[in-house]
C-alpha cells in the first residue's frame, strides 16, 4: 500500500465516524497546574492537550476523566473531599465548555455526538475514575449521572469496599453483594461500567451482573505485557457476548514490558523505546480476540508522563490509524476503532441514560 493510498483510507475512515477517545485528564491537569482556571487556553497548554492539537487529532468527542485522588484508608475525610472535588472537576468540564463554545459542547449521549459534529465542535462526556468518587452512596451515583457523568470505573488504584482493584489487594474475590449491586444500578440508570483499573476477578464478576454493554476506558492488552492494569485474554472474549468495548491505551508502561520493568526498577538509565508499532500491535490483538466491533481507544492523555514515538499529544491520532491501514485495516474497521464501536455502546444505553428506566431499589 502506498503512502497515498494510506492517507486516503485515513482519510475515509475519520468521514465515516470521529475519533471518541475513552479518557483524557486535562480537567485533572488544569486543577494541578492552572488552578482549575478555564482562562487563556486558546493560545495553548503545556502537556498533551490544547485545542489546536485536538482539532488536528480529528477528535470529534473526549470523555474528559473528571478524576480526583483516591487517598489511602484512614486519611481525614477521605470519601466526602472526594465527593466534593469530583463536584469541583464537573464544574471545570462545564466552565471550559462555556468559556470555549467555538470548540466544545457538552454532550450526554451519541445523538448529541453527532449534533456536535455536524456544528464542527468537540463533544464533551464526562466520566468518572473510580468508585471513591460516590463515598458509597447511590444516591451521589444518581446524582453524577444526573450531571451528565456516563461512565463509573468501579475502582482507581485501591479497592474499594465493594470491588477489587487491579493495584491493590483483593478483599472481594471481584464484586462484594453491594458491588454487584451497584452494577446493576449502573446499567439501570445508563452509565456505562468501566472495567479499567479492577482486578481480572472484577471483571469476570462485572460481566457476570452486567445487563449492558461495558467499557475498558483506558487499558491494554496482557497477553503482549503482563500489567495489571492489562486485560487479559479470556476476558477480551466475553466482550462480544456483552456488546462491550475495549479502549486501547497508549501508556508506555502498559504497552511495552522492558518500559515496565524500567519504571518498577526506579527509571535508572535512558528509557526503553516504545514504538508506535507496539501500540497497533495490542490494538490487533484486541481485535482478533475481542472482536473488530469491540475495540476503540482511550490515549490517557495528560494522565501520564511519556507516549510512545511519534505521538507527543492528542494530535497523534491519525499516525496510528495510518499505522494500522499500512498493516491492511479497512476504512470501516479504521472507523470504528476510531470512535463508531464507542458510539454504538452509547446509543445502545443512551435510552436508560435519557430516564426511560423502571424505579430503582437501591438506596442509601
Amino acid at each position: 500500500m502506498t503512502a497515498d493510498d494510506i492517507a486516503a483510507t485515513v482519510a475515509r475512515a475519520l468521514e465515516l465516524a470521529p475519533v471518541v477517545d475513552g479518557h483524557n485528564d486535562w480537567p485533572w491537569e488544569l486543577r494541578l497546574r492552572h488552578g482549575s482556571s478555564v482562562a487563556g487556553l486558546e493560545s495553548g497548554f503545556p502537556g498533551h492537550t490544547d485545542f489546536a492539537r485536538l482539532r488536528a487529532g480529528r477528535v470529534g468527542a473526549q470523555l474528559w476523566s473528571v478524576f480526583v485522588e483516591d487517598l489511602p484508608p484512614g486519611s481525614e475525610g477521605r470519601n466526602e473531599r472526594a465527593v466534593a472535588e469530583t463536584l469541583e472537576q464537573i464544574d471545570v468540564v462545564h466552565r471550559l465548555v462555556e468559556a470555549y463554545p467555538q470548540h466544545l459542547v457538552l454532550a450526554r449521549s451519541a445523538a448529541d455526538v453527532e449534533a456536535a459534529r455536524a456544528t464542527g465542535r468537540i463533544a464533551s462526556l464526562l466520566g468518572a475514575e473510580g468508585g471513591h468518587q460516590i463515598d458509597e452512596s447511590p444516591g451521589v451515583l444518581r446524582m453524577l449521572a444526573a450531571l451528565g457523568v456516563r461512565y463509573l470505573t468501579l475502582t482507581h488504584n485501591r479497592t474499594t469496599t465493594w470491588a477489587d482493584s487491579a493495584t491493590d489487594a483483593p478483599h472481594h474475590g471481584g464484586l462484594s453483594d453491594r458491588g454487584r449491586a451497584f452494577v446493576r444500578e449502573l446499567n439501570r440508570l445508563g452509565v456505562l461500567v468501566d472495567l479499567s483499573h479492577v482486578a481480572p476477578a472484577t471483571m469476570h464478576a462485572a460481566l457476570d451482573v452486567a445487563t449492558a454493554p461495558v467499557l475498558f476506558s483506558h487499558s491494554s492488552v496482557r497477553a503482549l505485557n503482563d500489567h495489571p492494569r492489562n486485560v487479559p485474554d479470556d476476558v477480551l472474549a466475553r466482550l462480544g457476548d456483552n456488546g462491550g468495548v475495549v479502549m486501547i491505551t497508549f501508556v508506555p508502561q502498559f504497552l511495552s514490558d522492558s518500559y515496565r520493568r524500567w519504571d518498577l526498577a526506579g527509571r535508572q538509565g535512558p528509557a526503553p523505546r516504545v514504538p508506535l508499532a507496539l501500540l497497533a500491535d495490542h490494538v490487533e490483538h484486541a481485535r482478533d480476540v475481542a472482536g473488530v466491533g469491540h475495540i476503540g481507544l482511550g490515549g490517557d492523555f495528560d494522565g501520564v508522563d511519556a507516549m510512545p514515538e511519534g505521538i507527543t499529544g492528542v494530535d497523534g491520532y491519525p499516525a496510528l490509524l495510518a499505522e494500522l491501514a499500512g498493516r491492511g485495516w479497512s476504512a470501516a474497521d479504521l472507523a470504528g476503532l476510531a470512535g463508531a464501536n464507542v458510539l454504538r455502546v452509547l446509543r445502545e444505553t443512551d435510552d436508560a441514560f435519557a430516564g426511560n428506566r423502571p424505579p430503582t431499589e437501591l438506596v442509601i
